[in-house]
C-alpha cells in the first residue's frame, strides 16, 4: 500500500538524515554563537562610547540629533549609498556596477548591500529573476550534463593501456589544479590587493560568492577612498559567472578522478603480488579463475606453436 511504503521511506532514511540535518544545524549554531557573540558585545559596546565621546566633545549636540543624524546613515546605507565620502563618490548604478548587480541577482548570491529603490525597479528586478535564475541553472546544468555525456561516450577507461590510463589521470589532476589556482587562489590575490584585505578575507569573499551565500560584509569596489577602474565590477561580474561554471564542470571530474585513482592503485596492488609469486608456479588453491580472480590473454601470452605442440 502507498502508506506503508511512505511510512517505510520515513523509517528507512528520511528520519536519520533530517536528525543528522536538524544537528548540524544545531552544532553550527553553537559554535557561531561561542565565535561571534563576544566580539559582537565588544564592538556594541565600542560604538555606544564613541557615540557618547562625540557628545562630549560637540556639546551643541544633545542625544536625539545624534539618534536622528545615525538614522539617516542608516537609511542611506540600506539604499546602497556609502556613507563615507562625499557626493563625488562613484555611482552604484553605472553599467559596470548595474552589470555586478545584474549577476548576482540571476546566480542567487544576493549580496545585500544594493538593492533597486525605485517601485519600477523593484518590479523589473523580479520579473528579471524570474526568467534569468532559471536562464542560469540551465546554462550550468547544461555545463556538467555535457561533461559527463562525453565521459560515458569517450572509450572504456579500463580498456586503455596502463600508461595511457596514468596520464588521463594526471590530466584531470592538471585541470583540477590549474582550475583551483585561477577561480580560487588567484583573484583572492586580486581582490585582496585592490581592497586592501588580507588574502584570508579576499579567499573568504571568493568563496562565499561562488557558494552564492553572498552575505554582503565583503563587497568589491564599494570602497569610495579608492580609485577602480571602470570595468572593475564588470570584470569581477565575469569571474563569477566563469567560477560557477567552473564548479560545474568539476562537479563530475572530483568523484571521477577519486574513482580511477582507486583504480590505479588496486592495479598496482594486483600487479605487485603476482610479481612475488614464482613464474610457472601454479597457487595450491586452484586455478586463477577458481579464486576470483579475472584472466586476461595479457596475462597468460601462449604462441601458436606452444598451442599446436
Amino acid at each position: 500500500m502507498p502508506s506503508a511504503g511512505l511510512c517505510s521511506c520515513w523509517g528507512g532514511w528520511v528520519l536519520p538524515l533530517l536528525l543528522v540535518y536538524v544537528c548540524y544545524l544545531l552544532l553550527g549554531a553553537t559554535i557561531f554563537q561561542l565565535l561571534e557573540r563576544q566580539a559582537e558585545a565588544q564592538s556594541r559596546y565600542h560604538f555606544q562610547l564613541e557615540k557618547l565621546r562625540f557628545l562630549e566633545n560637540y556639546t551643541c549636540l544633545d542625544q536625539w540629533a545624534l539618534e536622528q543624524f545615525v538614522q539617516v546613515i542608516m537609511e542611506a546605507w540600506v539604499k546602497g549609498v556609502n556613507p563615507k565620502g562625499n557626493s563625488t563618490n562613484p555611482s552604484n548604478w553605472d553599467f559596470g556596477s548595474s552589470f555586478f548587480f545584474a549577476g548576482t541577482v540571476v546566480t542567487t548570491i544576493g549580496y545585500g548591500n544594493l538593492a533597486p529603490s525605485t517601485e519600477a525597479g523593484q518590479v523589473f528586478c523580479v520579473f528579471y529573476a524570474l526568467l534569468g535564475i532559471p536562464l542560469n541553472v540551465i546554462f550550468l546544468n547544461h555545463l556538467g550534463t555535457g561533461l559527463r555525456a562525453y565521459l560515458a561516450t569517450a572509450e572504456r577507461w579500463e580498456d586503455q593501456p596502463r600508461r595511457s590510463q596514468v596520464l588521463q589521470v594526471l590530466g584531470l589532476a592538471l585541470f583540477l589544479s590549474l582550475g583551483t589556482l585561477v577561480i580560487l587562489i588567484f583573484p583572492p590575490m586580486v581582490f585582496s590587493h585592490v581592497e586592501g584585505w588580507s588574502f584570508s578575507e579576499g579567499f573568504y569573499f571568493a568563496f562565499i560568492t561562488l557558494s552564492t551565500i553572498g552575505f554582503g560584509d565583503y563587497v568589491v569596489g564599494t570602497d569610495p577612498s579608492k580609485h577602480y577602474i571602470s570595468v572593475y565590477r564588470s570584470l569581477a561580474a565575469i569571474w563569477i559567472l566563469l567560477g560557477l561554471a567552473w564548479l560545474a564542470l568539476i562537479l563530475p571530474l572530483g568523484p571521477l578522478l577519486l574513482h580511477r585513482c582507486c583504480q590505479l592503485w588496486l592495479l598496482s596492488l594486483r600487479q605487485g603480488c603476482g610479481a612475488k609469486e614464482a613464474p610457472g608456479r601454479r597457487p595450491r588453491g586452484g586455478s586463477t579463475a577458481a579464486r576470483g580472480v579475472q584472466a586476461t590473454p595479457q596475462d597468460f601470452p601462449i604462441s601458436k606453436r606452444g598451442l599446436g605442440s
